[in-house]
């Protein structure tokens, strides 16, 4: 019985797997739940079943229909219920009946994610937050929550990954470094673990080591400096020389010299890595063009401290150059990926190839991250063609999605302020203006605009 019932789950995943990639949305959802229920725990699985009910949720519009609100409810109500009643598995069904209608509200998220965590299933409460984040505004709480389950979970290697990227966008803060720093430390010491597992005396031995001991203490300390670095990079080079192929160890040696200021060092490091990986990696490939342009700012700044000028521009613009080819060359390597073409797309729009520009900020409002800032540059590439319909098109539809005055609402409504007055429409001007004023009345040249449009309101 429980072979019969793996088969299904495997013919029902594969039927899914082939229905999200082709397109067909709700034929992945139907076939993926259909997989979920016949193989509750397999994680994999409710990960696909996730993106296939995002992608059709947005296919849909990603907007719930009218009463929806009073229907989520009583689901949401009813998922409580079977917790309370111990109900588990039952309760992580209706939560992926739920999740199907909407898989972003954030109530819907909340009940979902209790609903496994009562389970025990820390791990499955973690790529539901984490599905919410990746299509959110980054919000950090969310990716932090993220790391906890995945802490729980004692999936080390995940919750590294999650605390990195969290120290990425919390880059001074010394918890999120301490942290991290843990967590690479324990999956190093799982990976320990698993190639130890099963040797008599393995995993003792492996703690017992007094020399590891102290490579642990090092590897814990949120800023590695001085001998306890140099402690971590011969521990790299040695772990690099017995596997060359492991990736994790040379990312984890370039993120120490980069932690040190030293990118020339961790440039060589990541460009070895790639070599050695012998396939395309993005994430490799990110830290090298980020590593880069870091070694581009620190010879820039010292040829600035001291008082070369000219040389310092003449940095700069390659620097720029770099920055602007990296993007084109990487969009190259992997065209689906939207983020790249948002930032290729941002940076023909700050050089003035405006239709270069548009080709890519269309395609990067694919991306929930980037959506909404393609759409503002969007509408700027109209602008400066002088297509101030087309601009408006997109200024608004940015607007109507932005929640609350934050820096990017600012600007669009800001925009929409200039388009109206240069369209004569005095009024509608001045109400954009005011309401970006009443946010930030340092905000751009407002005041003088405010000034200037109520007076000629007052003349009119």
């Amino acid at each position: 019985m429980a072979v019969d019932l793996a088969q299904k789950a495997q013919n029902f995943t594969n039927r899914g797997r082939q229905a999200l990639e082709t397109g067909k949305y709700d034929l992945a959802v139907d076939m993926l739940m259909e997989a979920v229920s016949a193989a509750p725990d397999v994680l994999e699985t409710r990960k696909l079943l996730r993106a296939a009910q995002i992608a059709n949720f947005r296919k849909n519009g990603g907007k719930s229909g009218f009463g929806a609100k009073l229907t989520f409810m009583m689901a949401r109500q009813k998922i409580a219920g079977l917790v309370k009643k111990g109900q588990y598995p039952e309760a992580m069904a209706e939560a992926e009946k739920l999740l199907s209608m909407n898989p972003l509200d954030p109530d819907n998220i909340e009940a979902a994610v209790k609903a496994a965590e009562a389970a025990g299933m820390a791990d499955h409460a973690a790529i539901t937050i984490e599905a919410a984040y990746e299509c959110s505004n980054k919000d950090p709480s969310l990716l932090e929550r993220v790391a906890n389950y995945y802490t729980i979970a004692k999936r080390w290697d995940k919750a590294r990954d999650a605390y990195l990227k969290l120290s990425e966008l919390k880059p001074g803060d010394q918890r999120v470094m301490q942290i991290l720093k843990n967590m690479e430390a324990r999956a190093t010491m799982n990976a320990g673990w698993e190639q130890t597992a099963g040797k008599r005396g393995g995993f003792q031995n492996l703690i017992a080591n007094k020399e590891q001991a102290a490579k642990l203490d090092a590897a814990n300390k949120a800023v590695v400096t001085g001998d306890d670095a140099e402690l971590l990079i011969a521990e790299k080079l040695k772990q690099i020389e017995a596997e060359p192929k492991n990736m994790n160890a040379r990312r984890a040696l370039a993120r120490i010299y980069i932690q040190g200021k030293r990118f020339y060092e961790a440039i060589g490091v990541l460009q070895k890595a790639i070599e050695a990986s012998g396939t395309m990696d993005p994430e490799l490939d990110r830290m090298l063009s980020h590593t880069t342009v870091q070694y581009y700012d620190q010879q820039i700044e010292a040829l600035k401290a001291e008082g070369r000028e000219d040389e310092a521009t003449k940095m700069e613009q390659d620097r720029n150059q770099f920055v602007f080819d990296d993007l084109a060359q990487r969009v190259e390597r992997y065209p689906n990926d939207l983020h790249l073409r948002f930032e290729l797309g941002r940076q023909y729009f700050i050089y003035g190839y405006y239709d270069d520009a548009l080709t890519h900020l269309q395609l990067a409002q694919k991306s929930p991250k980037d959506r909404l800032w393609a759409l503002y540059y969007l509408a700027m590439c109209f602008l400066n063609q002088g297509q101030t319909d087309m601009a408006v098109m997109q200024l608004e539809t940015a607007r109507d999605a932005l929640p609350t005055m934050d820096e990017l609402k600012k600007k669009v409504v800001y925009q929409l302020g200039l388009c109206a007055e240069s369209a004569g429409d005095l009024e509608k001007a001045y109400q954009y203006y005011k309401d970006v004023y009443s946010a930030d009345v340092g905000f751009e040249d407002l005041s003088e605009r405010m000034l200037a449009v109520s007076q000629a309101l007052k003349q009119k």
